[in-house]
C-alpha cells in the first residue's frame, strides 16, 4: 500500500482517509476485489463513506495504471493491485471456475496483434471465457 500512496502523493494527490482504506482493502486481498466488497470493508471503519467515493478511488487508481480491473462475467468488475504482477485469467462458463494464466502466455497474440494489424495491445489483466476440462466430459 505504501508504493501506490507514495506514486499518489508524486503524481499530486492527496491521501485521505478514505482513499487509504480503499487501497487498503485492495492490498489486504488475497483475490480480486469489488468495489461493493471494498465498500463494506470502508464502511465498517469509517460509516460516513459513500459508495461514489469508492468507484471515484478506484477510477483514479485504474487512470493512474495503479490497479487493474477485470471482469469475470458475473456482473461486477473486480480490482486487482497492479504491483501484485500482470496475469490473466480462464473463467469456466459452466462451473465458475477460475485458473491463473501466466503472462508470457499471451505474449504471441501480443506479437500477432503488433505485427499483423499494427496495434499496441494492452493484455495486462484478462478473463478469457470457455470451458474447463472437467465440465467437457
Amino acid at each position: 500500500m505504501e508504493d501506490i500512496s507514495l506514486k499518489l502523493q508524486e503524481r499530486g494527490y492527496r491521501m485521505t482517509p478514505q482513499r487509504m482504506m480503499v487501497l487498503s482493502a485492495i492490498e489486504s486481498s488475497d483475490s480480486h476485489i469489488s468495489a461493493e466488497d471494498i465498500y463494506v470493508q470502508v464502511k465498517a471503519q469509517y460509516p460516513h463513506v459513500n459508495i461514489s467515493t469508492v468507484y471515484r478511488t478506484l477510477e483514479l487508481l485504474k487512470d493512474e495504471r495503479l490497479v487493474t480491473e477485470t471482469d469475470f462475467g458475473e456482473g461486477r468488475v473486480r480490482y486487482h493491485s497492479a504491483d501484485k504482477g500482470h496475469h490473466h485469467h480462464l473463467v469456466c462458463r459452466k462451473c465458475g471456475k477460475t485458473v491463473d494464466l501466466d503472462d508470457d502466455a499471451l505474449s504471441c497474440l501480443k506479437d500477432t496483434l503488433r505485427d499483423k494489424y499494427q496495434f499496441e495491445a494492452d493484455l495486462k489483466h484478462l478473463a478469457i471465457f470457455g470451458q474447463c476440462a472437467e465440465c467437457s466430459k
